[in-house]
């Protein structure tokens, strides 16, 4: 309500300012003062409060329909570095007829609450495809915790690593890293060693990269088709953007 309040006064403020520009022309001709023109559009504001909500909401819609389409130009121009990046883990069905896309943080604590359902969409919807692309916001113990599941792909355990950090409560140290690696069976000595080649480096900042590209700065967010969506979203909103991806073609 606040932010909704604060947009209708700039629109107070823009309506009074243009209304005022245009009595100052009239004023020349003989017309009414600016202090006239101000004084009854305050006074039908006041009579009609909604014009100012509607405006909001029209403004509101047309932001999102200008978002939009900047997404879908950015999805297309960037689509082989997000469904074709071989540096990328593809989990569900390589050869699926639609891709979703995460990008996602293991400190992140709704990228956590959303793992199950992600597992779930992909169990039950054997033509997707999931490509996973690691993108670390929450400081160091997140950028670890990225480099330790791209090494651990060098050992054939990506995606078990991966689905165990998801499931990893408390903080994501150095040790509670080694200790979810062996509890999958992951070699701990080589893992260390992996995580710190230019390779895991390399993966990491172009995934940054191609996230500010695509105004992406935040997790988790979600590409499905030409759609991005910035936020964890409900099983049913997930399943209907797929289902749009694949009747579309997109």
């Amino acid at each position: 309500m606040l932010r909704v309040l604060r947009v209708a006064a700039g629109c107070l403020l823009l309506l009074l300012t243009g209304a005022a520009s245009a009595a100052g022309a009239e004023q020349a001709a003989g017309q009414r003062s600016v202090e006239e023109i101000e004084k009854i559009v305050r006074e039908y504001i006041l009579r009609n409060p909604e014009v100012l909500f509607e405006a909001v909401q029209r403004h509101e819609e047309k932001q999102r329909q200008l978002q939009t389409e900047r997404d879908r130009a950015a999805v297309k121009e960037h689509a082989k570095e997000l469904l074709a990046d071989p540096d990328s883990f593809v989990g569900g069905n390589p050869d699926g007829d639609v891709t979703l896309v995460e990008f996602f943080d293991y400190r992140c604590g709704y990228c956590k609450r959303f793992a199950p359902a992600l597992v779930s969409i992909t169990e039950q919807d054997p033509k997707l495809r999931v490509v996973f692309k690691e993108l670390p916001v929450l400081g160091p113990d997140s950028f670890r915790a990225a480099q330790a599941a791209l090494a651990a792909r060098n050992q054939g355990y990506y995606l078990a690593f991966h689905q165990a950090l998801m499931d990893t409560g408390g903080p994501l140290t150095d040790g509670a890293l080694m200790n979810v690696a062996h509890s999958v069976g992951l070699d701990v000595d080589r893992l260390k060693r992996d995580m710190e080649t230019p390779r895991v480096l390399n993966v990491l900042g172009n995934n940054r990269r191609l996230a500010a590209a695509l105004n992406i700065d935040g997790t988790p967010t979600l590409i499905v088709g030409d759609q991005i969506v910035r936020g964890a979203v409900p099983v049913e909103q997930l399943t209907t953007m797929i289902a749009r991806a694949r009747a579309t073609g997109s």
